[in-house]
Parts: structure tokens; C-alpha cells; sequence
């Protein structure tokens, strides 16, 4: 089971608002709206899957990586590994 599960539903429903974000942002560029104005609907799509990121982040934390470290072993490092890689991929993006 996968640390999200508990908040699958909540999770899906925040990316179908991001999709039909970015289906609004193809919208403004086929009508030729103001640059800026694309700029900022980009910019809020971002911060929405930022959001999503950091909130399948928070709960690896709490489920896979907190399962991997009580059952120790070299599981837990990879899964620690595995969580600083993605905590580093989120911070680069």
C-alpha cells in the first residue's frame, strides 16, 4: 500500500484541476491572449503541482520511508537515499 492511498481521491481530484488548468492555458494561447496573463496561469499550474509534490512527499515520509526505518536494514537507506533524491528533484524544479 502506498502512502497516498489514504488520499487518492483527494490527490486525483487536485490533478484534475491542474489538467483542466493546462487545457486553459492551450485555450489562452490558441485565442492569443496577453503573454502575461499566460504567464501567471502557468506560474498558478506550477504552484499547484508543487502543492501535489510536496503533499506525496509528506506522506512518503510518513508511510515508506517511516515503515523502511523501523524494519532497518539496507532497505531503510534506500529508502532514505531514494527520498533525498526526490527531495532534491522537487528543490531543483
Amino acid at each position: 500500500m502506498h502512502g497516498y492511498a489514504e488520499n487518492k481521491d483527494a490527490h486525483l481530484r487536485r490533478l484534475r484541476r491542474i489538467e483542466g488548468q493546462v487545457r486553459g492555458l492551450q485555450r489562452m494561447i490558441e485565442n492569443d491572449e496577453y503573454c502575461i496573463d499566460v504567464l501567471t496561469q502557468i506560474s498558478a499550474a506550477t504552484r499547484a503541482l508543487q502543492a501535489v509534490s510536496l503533499g506525496l512527499l509528506d506522506e512518503h515520509l510518513k508511510h515508506c520511508v517511516s515503515q523502511a526505518i523501523s524494519e532497518g536494514g539496507t532497505a531503510a537507506d534506500a529508502k532514505i537515499a531514494e527520498a533525498s533524491d526526490a527531495i532534491a528533484r522537487l528543490v531543483r524544479s
